[in-house]
């Protein structure tokens, strides 16, 4: 689907209107029923349509109209309208559409003022949406695929040509935001016998290929045993799969500024290694790379919009797999940094391949460090599968990750790390043990890590919880890439 220009059609499939429950048109409603005479007013009026949240109502218009149907859409209370209120209208609009069979279309309600949403937002949150809504699992099943939807594209109605202009760069952000959210999505749909960690190297040599200005390099095994990280290999030597670290340098400016680096758990498949998961569900853990195919879809969509800043993105991919070979409980370890791990739980395998990432970033001398994983089971029973949990050893950096996740409407909430839980990783046979007990887990996991990033500005997502869905919709979800993107957006607008 092409998200294209932020102007009424001529012409269009279908014009989209947002209705208040009062029967207030709002600014599009009054416009476009002075075309129609007076058939929005009618409608409200007779009570045909209640114009509650998420309501929609499609109208076949006459000939010679310029539209070929009309798509009303609730808005609920005009005092309650808000950001949320606005994407729950959208989904709407794109569920009802995809019903139809209209080419394309135009979301006139996008020129509806919403709190704290400027003209280039709302026509971004469009395309992220709709995006979103036109996206489908890679399967691998023999049966005929449904025909697709024949939506092809969508617009924006916008009030006049400096709107026009605000709302053409919102479309194209957000669009590229759709295209970094797919690219994640596709990664973590495919098997793990066709997505490992050799396969995801390839993927990210492909990102290279596409945008001239990401450069990609993938170290293979002998070039993490090179690099003495220990912790990251002893994760690996289970399986028959080589490990891949993938390092891509997205340069969005000339200018010579320290990098945010974005560090990805790329755990193609976690059995639990000899500390063996249960059976139930283990499926889902070929979405255990989740975190590694985030911040390489964050990349994909900061290259599609060109943005100006500096990032560095760093996969550590490899399977945990159970084998005369693996790693055992009371195995030790010693990291990249020197530092030694009792590795007392095999399935706690992210936190190892994480930590000798972390160390790997500090060659680029980096502004910010933000480390996304599928990390522990105990993030989910705290915030469940709707926020993602962060954690930072700086406030700042915090805050800006939390307002991001608002505005993307991708929100993580903020947990403490500190020496209480560092306290639980004591180890009577090497400096830290990889795992601390039952109580805090999320946080015992992320005060691991934060043991190797001191002196750095550093961000821990935990989006165990959020990274896919279970039961009959099954699947990645791509998260928290819009949260990365908006906070990437926000970083390129400071000065230098």
């Amino acid at each position: 689907m092409a998200i294209v220009d932020a102007k009424a059609r001529a012409q269009t499939g279908c014009a989209a209107v947002g209705i208040y429950e009062n029967g207030d048109l709002g600014i599009a409603g009054r416009h476009l029923d002075k075309q129609l005479a007076g058939l929005i007013v009618g409608l409200t009026r007779s009570g045909d349509f209640a114009a509650k949240l998420g309501d929609t109502l499609m109208l076949p218009l006459p000939a010679g109209s310029s539209a070929a149907r009309l798509l009303l859409v609730g808005f609920g209370t005009r005092a309650s309208f808000g950001r949320k209120q606005y994407r729950k209208a959208l989904l709407s609009s794109a569920q009802a559409l995809a019903k139809t069979g209209a080419d394309d279309a135009v979301v006139y309600f996008a020129m509806e003022p919403v709190p704290e949403l400027d003209v280039q937002y709302r026509a971004r949150i469009v395309a992220e949406v709709f995006s979103s809504q036109a996206y489908r699992i890679p399967d691998l099943k023999t049966s005929p695929k449904p025909k697709a939807r024949r939506l092809a594209n969508i617009s924006v109605a916008t009030a006049d040509a400096r709107a026009a202009k605000a709302a053409a760069e919102g479309l194209s952000m957000g669009a590229a935001i759709g295209s970094g959210v797919a690219f994640a999505r596709d990664l973590a749909n495919l098997p793990p016998n066709v997505c490992t960690p050799t396969y995801m190297g390839a993927r990210a040599m492909q990102l290279a290929k596409e945008f001239p200005s990401i450069k990609t390099k993938v170290l293979d095994e002998s070039g993490i045993k090179a690099l003495k990280m220990g912790a990251f290999l002893a994760v690996t030597q289970g399986s028959v799969e080589p490990p891949r670290l993938i390092v891509c340098e997205y340069r969005g400016t000339r200018k010579n500024t320290a990098p945010i680096c974005l560090i990805g758990k790329g755990i193609t498949f976690d059995s639990g290694g000899i500390s063996l998961k249960d059976p139930p569900a283990m499926d889902e853990m070929k979405f255990d790379m989740s975190g590694g195919a985030a911040v390489l879809g964050t990349l994909r969509a900061i290259a599609a919009m060109k943005l100006q800043i500096h990032v560095v993105a760093i996969v550590a991919a490899a399977e945990n797999m159970p084998s005369g070979a693996a790693v055992k409980p009371a195995d030790i370890v010693t990291t990249m940094s020197g530092q030694t791990v009792e590795i007392l739980n095999t399935d706690a395998e992210g936190r190892l391949v994480l930590c000798d990432a972390i160390t790997y970033s500090r060659r680029y001398k980096p502004a910010a460090v933000v480390d996304v994983a599928t990390l522990t089971g105990a993030c989910i029973v705290a915030l469940g599968n709707h926020l993602s949990g962060l954690m930072s050893n700086t406030p700042a950096l915090a805050h800006e990750l939390e307002s991001a996740g608002l505005r993307a409407d991708d929100r993580a909430w903020r947990l403490p790390i500190g020496e209480e839980y560092v306290d639980q990783l004591k180890s009577n046979f090497a400096d830290i043990a990889n795992v601390g007990g039952r109580e805090g887990g999320a946080c015992t996991a992320a005060s691991f890590l934060g043991k190797f990033a001191k002196d750095l500005q550093w961000a821990h997502l935990d989006v165990a919880g959020t990274a896919w869905l279970s039961g009959a919709q099954k699947g990645s979800t791509g998260r928290p890439v819009p949260l990365l993107v908006d906070f990437l957006i926000h970083r390129a607008k400071e000065p230098v």
